[in-house]
Formats: structure tokens, C-alpha cells, sequence
């Protein structure tokens, strides 16, 4: 059984930071693309960023460009998403998400994704 599981959420101050963990159990982590995407109360779910499986392609929404800077090491098996000048905006429930069959020219559309976690929570206060 496929498991993705994120931790490092919480509750920051606008302009604060958090690095978000992405790890796997089922799954060799360090052989998929991994995307984060995020969704807040009563809106889409919407692709935050990719990383490649060698970890040297990235891609951001435009909405966290030179914010957000997404890693991966692979000798820990791990994905990382810090985020930093965190805006109110930012709140939302964050995903990290993978496939089986990916195709990056359409990263951020949620419906390619077959593997999910849970979801940490991240809440930005003014």
C-alpha cells in the first residue's frame, strides 16, 4: 500500500517561514516527480510546484515564485517544500502528490495525481 505522509505544518506570522517534509512508504520516493499542491477552505485544490525525479527541473505557481523553494535528498528518501514570506494567502491544507505515469507539461492539473497523502495544515496569521 502506497503512503505518502507530510508533516511540518503549523501556525506562522505572515512574512514567517515552515519546510514542509514529503516521504513515502510502498513507493521508492526518490524514482517519481513529486508535486505539492495546496487547497484552502472552499476553493480548488491548486498545484504549488514540482520537482523532477534528479531533483534538477522545478516549477512554481506564479503566485510563490521567489517564495517557495522546492528540494528533494535522496539519501533520505525525502521531498521538501520551505516556504518563505508567508502570506495570509498561503493558508491552506498542503499536499504532496505523485503518479505513476507523469507528464510535467501539466503538473499542477490534480486529476494526472493516483498517489496522496494526507495533507499538513498550514495557517498564516496577519
Amino acid at each position: 500500500q502506497v503512503q505518502l505522509v507530510e508533516s511540518g505544518g503549523g501556525l506562522v506570522q505572515s512574512g514567517g517561514s515552515l519546510r514542509l517534509s514529503c516521504t513515502a512508504s510502498g513507493i521508492a520516493l526518490n524514482y517519481y516527480s513529486i508535486t505539492w499542491f495546496r487547497q484552502a477552505p472552499g476553493k480548488e485544490r491548486e498545484g504549488v510546484c514540482m520537482i523532477n525525479i534528479r531533483g534538477d527541473t522545478t516549477n512554481y505557481a506564479e503566485s510563490v515564485k521567489g517564495r517557495f523553494t522546492v528540494s528533494r535528498d535522496k539519501t533520505k528518501e525525502a521531498v521538501y517544500l520551505q516556504m518563505n514570506s508567508l502570506k495570509p494567502e498561503d493558508t491552506a491544507v498542503y499536499f504532496c502528490a505523485t503518479a505513476d505515469r507523469f507528464f510535467a507539461a501539466t503538473w499542477s492539473r490534480a486529476a494526472q495525481y493516483n498517489y496522496w497523502g494526507q495533507g499538513t495544515p498550514v495557517t498564516v496569521s496577519s
